[in-house]
């Protein structure tokens, strides 16, 4: 590899895909892909979640604090690094076949107005925002954006509606976290016109078009916002590939769009639909299928060898689906990933950490 054309600037190289870009030092590598439109994966940028995780076959990087489910001792001994926090101390050869020759979206702040605050089920609003008339914002039907609080603190959601319904407004689906900054004031002092900041798209969980590999779809509670979102983009863009959604809850109330589901089951018959619960109580008359719902999959499919998996929802759920599918023969680059990592997950984390 050639030398960096300073000593403050470091050259990155992604194998197999052949893309480049720079990073200064001090700067980490996703931060500085993202800006240059390299679609590098990720998803918490803060390292909780270990989706940015690539193997470095050259060169040499800091690794910043990080959560240990995210990377453990024994990957990063092996070479492993977080881009989100990762920074270079030399040029560096990484390893990532998420990265394609796609340019990624332009990444926006803007205003948007609250149009519709809709209760779901008792803990799930359906927030839908309206987008500046004169802006056009892109994105991958499954990626999230972060909403900008007064006091710089970020809140991410994924976006549940699909790209080529901007029109509509942007759907979000918030669950209630008690004592949340963010969930607190959607549930409680929110109103319809309120006007909030985002910045997007972000996130590399998004349908990968240039496969006809059969599909799973595997959502956690709210996990499903940009499950639907992928939905809606399968159907809008004609895709036939075979797609098996597995949502799973504690309770049937938790399945909040089931209805929407089995609707569009009749209009894509390449569709399949196994709802999951795992916690149903007598009175709730469930006869469904029950259970942990990432293992549901595995009944129904004992060798994945042949699939492709998008997984979105509680760290415990994503985790376990990628260990357990791996195993049951999941090439893990067809493995796509958005665990949802709460503000207490990280806290909890921290506390583990350091106890």
């Amino acid at each position: 590899m050639t030398g960096s054309a300073s000593p403050n600037v470091f050259h990155i190289t992604i194998e197999p895909s052949g893309r480049t870009f720079t990073v200064a030092a001090g700067e980490t590598i996703l931060a500085a892909g993202i800006a240059q439109g390299i679609n590098l994966p990720y998803g918490c940028k803060d390292g909780a979640c270990g989706s940015c995780k690539c193997k470095i076959s050259g060169g040499s990087v800091a690794q910043g604090a990080h959560q240990s489910k995210a990377l453990s001792d024994a990957e990063e001994a092996q070479g492993f690094v977080l881009t989100c926090c990762a920074s270079p101390q030399s040029d560096v050869v990484l390893e990532s076949r998420q990265v394609t020759l796609e340019g990624a979206f332009a990444i926006k702040k803007m205003p948007v107005r609250a149009t519709t605050l809709e209760k779901a089920s008792s803990d799930v609003i359906i927030l839908k925002l309206q987008m500046p008339a004169n802006d056009v914002f892109a994105y991958h039907a499954g990626q999230y954006i972060e909403f900008l609080l007064r006091d710089g603190v970020r809140r991410s959601y994924s976006m549940a509606s699909a790209p080529h319904l901007i029109g509509q407004g942007l759907e979000l689906h918030i669950r209630h976290m008690p004592g949340g900054k963010f969930t607190d004031h959607v549930f409680g002092a929110m109103k319809e016109r309120d006007i909030l900041r985002i910045e997007g798209p972000y996130g590399s969980f998004y349908l990968r078009e240039d496969s006809a590999k059969p599909i799973v779809l595997l959502a956690s509670g709210t996990g499903f916002a940009p499950i639907k979102a992928i939905i809606e983009h399968m159907h809008f863009k004609g895709i036939k590939r075979q797609v098996r959604l597995y949502w799973g809850g504690r309770r049937p109330a938790d399945l909040y769009m089931n209805e929407w589901v089995t609707t569009r089951m009749t209009e894509m018959p390449n569709l399949l639909y196994v709802p999951v619960v795992s916690d149903a109580l007598p009175g709730d008359n469930w006869r469904g299928r029950t259970g942990f719902v990432h293992r549901a999959v595995l009944q129904d499919l004992p060798d994945l060898s042949g699939h492709q998996v998008y997984a979105c929802g509680a760290p415990i759920v994503v985790d376990s689906a990628r260990a357990d599918y791996l195993r049951a023969g999941l090439p893990e680059d067809e493995f796509y990933a958005d665990a949802f990592t709460s503000e207490a997950d990280k806290v909890d984390e921290a506390s583990a950490a350091t106890s």
